[in-house]
This record gives C-alpha cells, sequence and structure tokens, in this order.
C-alpha cells in the first residue's frame, strides 16, 4: 500500500466497511469448501519451498530466504521504495494459505493477490491482502484488510478492530487463509473472518500475479512462511 492513504483512509472507506466486511450479495456464489484432513496434503501444493526463489521474481537486495521462509525488508537502512517479490505464474480462482510476521508492530507490507506488475517501475497494481498498522493519533490495525494497490488506492474493506485485537499476535507468527472466488475475496487471520468482499466493478481484473511486499518507509521485516495454494476441484499450483 502506499503512505498517502495514511491521511485518506477514514474517507475512503465507506461507512458500511469502515468497521466491518463487505457481504457479497445473496447471489453469490459461496467461498470453497474446506477440504477434508485427509484431502489437505493432496490438494495444496507448496508455492515456496523454502530453499529457492524458483518461481519468483523481484528485488533481491530487498528478498532474502532465512530459516525456510521470505525476509522482506532490512533492518540496517532504511527502505527507499515498495519492493514486490512475484511469483511468475498467474492464478484466478484459489485459496492461499500463509504464515506472517513483522519485525515490529508498525512494519508495512502485504500479500497481493490477482496483481500485475507496473512496466518499468517497481510497483504491482492490484487487490492487497494487508499486514500491519496505520501510525498516527489513533493507530489503524489493517492486519487482514483489503486495499486496492496503485489503481483505486484505497481500502476496500477493514476488519472490526475490537474483534480483531482478539486474535491477532503482533510479536508472533499469524496464520493467514485468502480465498478467491470470481468476484469473491475472503480473508481469515488466525481463524477469524476479517474480509468478505464482493467486486462491483466489472472491468476490475480477476487473474493475475501473487506477491509479497515490503512497504518503503523506516527499517523494517516481513517474514512469510508456508506459503501453499489450491486450485478449484483441489488441485496444486
Amino acid at each position: 500500500m502506499s503512505f498517502p492513504r495514511f491521511f485518506s483512509m477514514l474517507v475512503a472507506v465507506p461507512a458500511s466497511l469502515a468497521l466491518g466486511c463487505a457481504a457479497p450479495p445473496a447471489s453469490e456464489a459461496p467461498p470453497m469448501s474446506e477440504p477434508a484432513p485427509e484431502e489437505r496434503a493432496e490438494s495444496f501444493a507448496p508455492l515456496f519451498d523454502g530453499e529457492s526463489f524458483e518461481g519468483w521474481e523481484g528485488n533481491l537486495d530487498f528478498f532474502r530466504i532465512e530459516d525456510g521462509a521470505v525476509v522482506g525488508g532490512r533492518l540496517d537502512d532504511e527502505i527507499p521504495r515498495n519492493e514486490f517479490l512475484c511469483t511468475t505464474e498467474e492464478y484466478s480462482d484459489f485459496e492461499l494459505r500463509l504464515q506472517a510476521r513483522t519485525s515490529r508492530e508498525d512494519a508495512n507490507g502485504g500479500i497481493q493477490i490477482r496483481s500485475h506488475r507496473i512496466p518499468n517501475e517497481s510497483e504491482v497494481v492490484g487487490y492487497q491482502v494487508d499486514i500491519g498498522l496505520l501510525g498516527g493519533e489513533t493507530p489503524i490495525n489493517i492486519w487482514g484488510a483489503l486495499y486496492d494497490e496503485a489503481r483505486r488506492r484505497e481500502m476496500l474493506a477493514v476488519a472490526d478492530q475490537d474483534e480483531l485485537a482478539k486474535v491477532i499476535r503482533l510479536d508472533d507468527w499469524n496464520d493467514y487463509v485468502i480465498r478467491a472466488q470470481g468476484k469473491h475475496t475472503g480473508i481469515w487471520i488466525n481463524g477469524y473472518q476479517t474480509v468478505d468482499y464482493t467486486e462491483a466493478d466489472p472491468d476490475i481484473e480477476l487473474t493475475g500475479i501473487i506477491c509479497l511486499q515490503i512497504h518503503a518507509g523506516p527499517p523494517a521485516e516481513i517474514r512469510y512462511r508456508n506459503l501453499e495454494i489450491r486450485k478449484p476441484g483441489g488441485s496444486g499450483s
């Protein structure tokens, strides 16, 4: 996400989303069903192998692998611009699971889905599943929020702050589940659903790459691990 939204977020988010999630219309298809435990090992495929960047591309000055996790950012200097590590494959409908943690509470990053690289720039455009806190007199917890990166540049849905505070682990790993199906996006953190969003704009792209972000700003790191994905019908990547 981009820093200018720090100042526009409260007016950009519709009142119905400011403290909760956007519910899909009754005609919208439900999220993909949860696989039975015995099916899970077969239906999910690793998106990151924990050892190499095979299947990924990005600026490796800002991404490295440590203890089986992708580490975005650095602690010894500022991060001059948004950086993204992206898949070389595109995805449309899928369920993505991963774990994420930050080096400090106000570190900022996210998981891009259905996104695209902007030619000759480090930026990408598309949906971002957020990580972090927005600063200010009253910090806003945006873990599990849905933002439209470099496109509409606004929050599309933000979790209920009180409920999110009960489940978020600011100094530990957090479990993400992201389901994209048609125009519907569902997001869960540590078992709590933060977003239930249905896209109303028929021109929004619903196929694209998946990326891991470290945001421009003060020294910070965000770690991502145990990334796995499945497509409709139980197939992996």
